[in-house]
């Protein structure tokens, strides 16, 4: 059986990934594929002209509460122009804008802002990326939170990989946020380590394409705060056939997560999770959900 995967290689002209994406093959298998505690329902349609579509509603399993989202994407490839309108049910509007390869060659152009009529509350960021042959930077300034600037950088060679993250609040001239991750990036596994929390907090990863039908990966995070204690989760994925697979993780707390994800049709998707506490099997901990996903 041959079953196409998202393999972890290195991207085009040798631009490694952004410092959120670190790690990001090991977090998938953690985490993604297992709704919890809702039901999610995404609609996404799209026009001959480049507009997409989106609508997003989750229903919280334990207070019943709804919470929704529409969107509307227009992708102008040819002049690397994206334009976004959001609108959601707790009544806040979103607009952005991004510039991708217009200005220049491996630079992109991102303003976004938000607002809450009922309240006032405005959000406005604007950012730029860069990237080039072993080169991924990327800021931003948050001009109504401090404001606030957030850098980030990362630069490879030969798969190896090393980025560093800060936030400074340009109004109290004081550094918020230092992070450090280092990685090796190959064609069937990644590795990474990340020191987060003004290096208080620290994690290693891994992920390993086994082969066609199987992935596992592991993270273990160890905090200086607690007493020494380091978390450590496993997860593996499996692949039935091209259409469906499986997926199921535990950490050494007890927590046994189990996912399924089956292509119904050509744009039709369904996801189904569930999260249980091995050590309280017989109590009400456990959290179910699903999602379903359109696609026309």
């Amino acid at each position: 059986m041959s079953v196409p995967i998202a393999v972890p290689t290195p991207l085009a002209f040798n631009v490694p990934p952004a410092f959120s994406d670190i790690g990001k093959t090991t977090n998938d298998l953690l985490n993604k594929d297992f709704p919890l505690g809702a039901a999610k329902l995404e609609v996404n349609t799209f026009t001959n002209n480049g507009v997409k579509f989106t609508v997003l509603g989750a229903k919280d399993n334990k207070t019943g509460a709804i919470a929704s989202e529409l969107k509307a994407k227009h992708i102008d490839k040819a002049r690397g122009v994206t334009f976004t309108e959001s609108w959601t049910s707790s009544n806040i509007l979103g607009t952005q804008l991004e510039l991708d390869n217009t200005l220049a060659r491996g630079l992109k152009v991102d303003v976004a802002a938000s607002l809450l009529p009922a309240k006032g509350t405005k959000n406005l960021k604007a950012g730029v990326e860069y990237k080039q042959d072993h080169l991924f930077t990327r800021a931003f300034v948050d001009l109504f939170r401090g404001p606030a600037l957030h850098a980030d950088a990362v630069v490879a060679n030969d798969g190896f990989l090393a980025g560093g993250e800060v936030a400074y609040d340009i109004s109290e001239a004081r550094l918020t946020r230092s992070n450090l991750a280092f990685g090796y990036l190959a064609r069937e596994y990644t590795v990474a380590l990340h020191a987060s929390n003004a290096l208080n907090t620290f994690a290693a990863s891994y992920y390993h394409r086994v082969n066609t039908d199987v992935e596992a990966g592991a993270k273990a995070t160890w905090t200086r705060s607690t007493d020494n204690d380091v978390h450590v989760e496993v997860g593996t994925k499996y692949f039935l056939d091209n259409e469906a697979f499986v997926k199921a993780k535990i950490d050494n707390r007890g927590l046994l997560g189990l996912g399924y994800t089956h292509l119904l049709r050509k744009g039709v998707k369904l996801s189904l999770g569930g999260l249980f506490d091995t050590t309280r099997f017989h109590e009400n901990t456990h959290k179910l959900g699903l999602a379903l996903t359109l696609e026309a």
